[in-house]
C-alpha cells in the first residue's frame, strides 16, 4: 500500500515537471525565432539599399572609402548571414557571419561616419540590434560554432 501512495504522488510530479519543460522549451523555441527574424530581417531590408546603389547607401560607402565594392559584398555577404540564420542547422554559422558584420559595421559607426549618419541614427541602432541578436545566437548555438574551430583536445 505505500508503494501505491509513494508512486501516486511521483508521477504526478513527473507529469508537471514534464508539462513545465514543455512550456518552457516552447517558449524557448519562441525567443530564439525572434533573434533569428530580427536579425534576419533587418539585414535583409537593408539589402534594398545596398543593391539598389540609393543615394544614403552610397554616400556611406563612399565616406568610409569602401563604395562600390565594399556596398555590394557588404550586402551578399548580410543576404548569407541571413539565410544562414533562418535555416536552424546553420544558424550558429549565420549568428557569427552577422556578428563579424554587424562589428565591423559597428566599428565604422564610432570611428569614422558617426553614431548619427544623415541625419538620423537608424542605421547604427539597427547594427546594435543586430549584433546582439546575433551575439545571443552564437551563445545559445556555441556547440555548433565551436566546430569552426579546429581546437585539439589535450
Amino acid at each position: 500500500m505505500r508503494k501505491a501512495c509513494i508512486t501516486g504522488p511521483m508521477q504526478t510530479g513527473k507529469k508537471l515537471l514534464t508539462d513545465n519543460n514543455k512550456k518552457a522549451m516552447k517558449l524557448n523555441n519562441i525567443l530564439l525565432w525572434a533573434l533569428r527574424l530580427i536579425s534576419a530581417v533587418i539585414m535583409l531590408q537593408t539589402l534594398y539599399f545596398k543593391f539598389r546603389a540609393d543615394p544614403q547607401s552610397v554616400k556611406l560607402f563612399t565616406e568610409i572609402g569602401m563604395e562600390p565594392w565594399g556596398r555590394i559584398s557588404t550586402g551578399v555577404f548580410e543576404l548569407m548571414a541571413s539565410i544562414l540564420i533562418l535555416y536552424p542547422r546553420t544558424t550558429g554559422y549565420g549568428a557569427v557571419l552577422g556578428l563579424g558584420l554587424m562589428a565591423g559595421a559597428l566599428y565604422f559607426h564610432l570611428t569614422k561616419i558617426g553614431i548619427v549618419f544623415d541625419g538620423d541614427a537608424v542605421l547604427f541602432i539597427y547594427a546594435v540590434i543586430v549584433f546582439v541578436c546575433c551575439a545571443i545566437l552564437v551563445f545559445v548555438y556555441r556547440k555548433q560554432v565551436s566546430k569552426l574551430l579546429p581546437l585539439k583536445k589535450a
